[in-house]
């Protein structure tokens, strides 16, 4: 007998975060939403996974319930409903990760990195509520900054690549005569520069490209926020200038040994990056 493979469309399913946060202690609990992006409004029922497992949980929402420590994991959902051909599946969704902490702090970060310029806001979530007295920063287990008080927020202005790493927070108080001190598991931070320094790519495939040329990409990172001001492209040969701003990041020119490279500039930000050089063919003598 021939088994029936299930179709399987072009969209995918998305999964969204309701609570607000991805890490939770253990005994709290969290709410996810997954949400098919299908035009027609089809009725689709909804799969959840955590990892590659199969979860009994099925609809829209989901919930973790007063969450165990082995509860933690990458979830995911798909979109299923029947048809005239079978069952058809969405695409499985992105996952999203939570993490079940059984500590007492857990360091909360930003859900998108910040840029370079921007304040970094770092707070200390803890279980129950202290008395706090003292709340200390760690940037790689270095201190960073320590206040004190009952404010568990870090402010860090005009931040830096150099202000990447794994933070972590402790917190002390003081309770029946004793001084409690707890600290918490480590948290990547990532800062993005708004415009990152490009590289060139040289494809120079007579296969592809008729007329004896050969396309040049620029490659960059541009994270500015929206609405973000254009970016201008320009490339050179020898240093020598090809022609006039692009809005695009390629461009067609004559297969010819030279040295290329490209620049990348955000007039409105002021910001200019360079590429490196890179040479193409035999270069002269």
């Amino acid at each position: 007998m021939m088994s029936i493979v299930p179709k399987v469309t072009s969209f995918r399913a998305v999964v969204e975060l309701v609570s607000e946060n991805s890490r939770i202690f253990s005994g709290e609990s969290l709410h996810l939403r997954c949400s098919i992006p299908d035009v027609h409004r089809s009725n689709w029922s909804v799969e959840w996974f955590r990892g590659s497992e199969r979860l009994p949980e099925n609809g829209e929402n989901f919930h973790l319930w007063n969450a165990h420590i082995k509860e933690a994991g990458k979830f995911s959902c798909q979109g299923a409903r029947k048809s005239v051909v079978g069952i058809i599946r969405t695409m499985q969704s992105l996952p999203v990760e939570i993490d079940v902490d059984g500590g007492w702090a857990i360091l909360k970060a930003p859900s998108h990195p910040p840029l370079v310029g921007d304040t970094l806001t770092l707070s200390c979530r803890l279980r129950g509520n202290p008395p706090v007295h003292e709340t200390i920063l760690y940037r790689d287990g270095i201190e960073v900054m320590r206040q004190s008080g009952q404010n568990l927020s870090f402010y860090l202005s005009n931040v830096t690549l150099e202000d990447a790493g794994m933070y972590s927070c402790r917190v002390s108080w003081d309770a029946r005569r004793r001084t409690y001190s707890v600290i918490s598991v480590n948290t990547m931070v990532n800062i993005l520069e708004v415009l990152s320094h490009p590289s060139i790519e040289i494809y120079a495939n007579v296969t592809v490209f008729k007329n004896n040329k050969m396309k040049l990409i620029c490659h960059v990172q541009y994270n500015a926020r929206a609405p973000a001001p254009p970016v201008h492209f320009y490339f050179y040969k020898n240093n020598r200038q090809l022609g006039l701003a692009k809005s695009k990041n390629s461009e067609m020119v004559a297969v010819d040994p030279g040295q290329y490279s490209c620049r990348v500039k955000v007039p409105q930000l002021n910001l200019v990056r360079w590429s490196q050089p890179s040479n193409f063919g035999e270069m002269p003598e």
